[in-house]
Formats: structure tokens, sequence, C-alpha cells
């Protein structure tokens, strides 16, 4: 029997590239998320598609409800949804701050709770969440954005020991640069919001990061095959990383002090 997945975010990027080749390898693929006109090529894939808006209840438990009723089951849950919002703690509103949180942290963990219970039934069951390294490594006017993957791996840890008892594996997934909106959506977040004040030489400085990354980043297909991995693994690792400078920045952040990788990041947005 064809295992259930529900994929969120499943729109564009990472989690549009995951629902299709998930539905190519047998999988039963429902992908939610607001912008569903942009989901009707998954359609073409057997994929079920649904709205979600993770920033509200009802919303979430409308479409965890409707995959109930029809398939019996999620046994595996892939938190995908989310946006990188930048700009200098200080030019960040409070109202942008709690909503980066809203998406990225409340919404993945507010759905994760409306599967478990059916999960811990089954006695099986895979939460996959999608950290980055930007939970293990902070860049300058990112502070909001890795302050919900810091907080998704402080998470996934404690659940992944509450949970194990019941035969559910929580996965943690931790990309580096990959082609999709996000960078796009991050660099016009930066600029928008710290271009024009006592920030915005540095922040210009910092954007052009963004655009080296987008030179090189692989395709998403890269982080739904390693999804793929660890879904199917019958001992998963609690980690996988993937994805453009993912390994090596991950190995300059244990190797080097807080300082040092401070200096090396502003030599590398400096440089003319």
């Amino acid at each position: 029997m064809a295992k259930t997945v529900l994929i969120t975010g499943a729109s564009s990027g990472i989690g549009k590239s995951t629902a299709i080749y998930l539905a190519q390898c047998g999988y039963n693929v429902y992908g939610a998320a607001r912008r569903i006109e942009k989901m009707e090529e998954l359609k073409t894939y057997g994929i079920i598609t649904l709205p979600i808006d993770v920033t509200k209840d009802e919303s979430m438990k409308a479409c965890v409800e409707q995959i109930f009723e029809e398939a019996g089951r999620i046994d595996i849950l892939i938190n995908n949804a989310g946006f990188g919002l930048y700009g200098s703690i200080e030019d960040v509103s409070m109202e942008e701050a709690k909503y980066q949180l809203e998406v990225n942290v409340f919404g993945a963990m507010r759905l994760t709770q409306l599967v478990l219970a059916k999960m811990r039934e089954n006695r099986y069951g895979k939460i996959v969440n999608i950290s980055s390294i930007a939970g293990k490594v902070v860049m300058p006017f990112g502070g909001w954005y890795h302050a919900s993957k810091f907080a998704i791996e402080a998470l996934s840890d404690a659940m992944r020991v509450e949970v194990k008892q019941f035969g559910i594996d929580v996965i943690v997934i931790e990309p580096g640069g990959i082609k999709s909106e996000w960078g796009d959506i991050a660099a016009e977040s930066l600029m928008r919001t710290s271009g024009k004040t006592a920030y915005g030489k540095l922040a210009a400085a910092f954007k052009k990061i963004f655009t080296l990354m987008a030179e090189n980043d692989p395709e998403p297909i890269v982080i739904a095959k390693l999804i793929k991995k660890a879904i199917e693994a019958a001992h998963p690792k609690t980690r996988y990383v993937g994805g453009y400078m993912a390994k090596p920045v991950l190995l300059l952040r244990k190797i080097l002090s807080d300082k040092m990788l401070d200096k090396l990041m502003l030599k590398q947005a400096l440089k003319k």
C-alpha cells in the first residue's frame, strides 16, 4: 500500500520538486500551499492539491481532515512551507518578525500536532522538517529567519525523543543554496527593509552573497532525493545535508571561532 504524504509549500522550489518526485516514485502525495493556482502542474502527476495557510488554524485543520477522510492516514508530513525575512534587527518591525516565526515555526509545529495522534495510533510516521544550514550558521541581516530555523532544529530534537516510542521518526533536512524563489524574495526583503537605512551600505554588500549563491545553486531535485532517502531508511539519520556550500559552511562553523567566522563573512561580502 502506497504511503500517504502531505507536503506544505508545494507551489514552488523544494516543495514542488519533492511532491513531483515522490509521486513519480509511487507515493500518494498531497501538495498544499496558499497559492493553489501555482499547483496546477502537480495534478498532471496524480498529486492532490489542497489550499493551506499555515498561519490559520482552521485552514490547517481543514487540510488534515480532508486527507484523513480520503486516505485514512498521513504517513509522512513534510513541513516545507516557509520564507526568508531579511533586514537588520533594528529595521525589521515586530509585526514582520512575528509573522516570520508564525509561518516558519508555529505553522509547522501546529500542523505536526494535528497529524501526530493518528501516527501514534498507527504506530508509524515520519515528520520531516525542512530547516537549513541557516539553522546552524548565522548571517547578518537574517536574524529573524535564522531564529526560525534554530527553533525548528531545537523543536525537532525534543520531539524526536518524545515520539520515538510510538514508531515515529523526526528528520531534519538542512539545505544549503538551492535554485528557487527563496533567494530573490530574501534579497528583495533585505533591500526593502534596510537598503535605505543606516545599514544600507552593508546590506548592499551582503546582497551580493545572494547573487553569488544564485549562480551556483543546484536544482531542488537534489533535496527531493535526499528526502526520499531519509524517509525510506530503516533507521534514518537525525539530519541530512545537501545543496550549494552546505557541507563546507557547516564544517567552517565547527572549526572557526565566532569572531573568525564573522570576519570571514565580512571579507566575502565586502570583496570588490
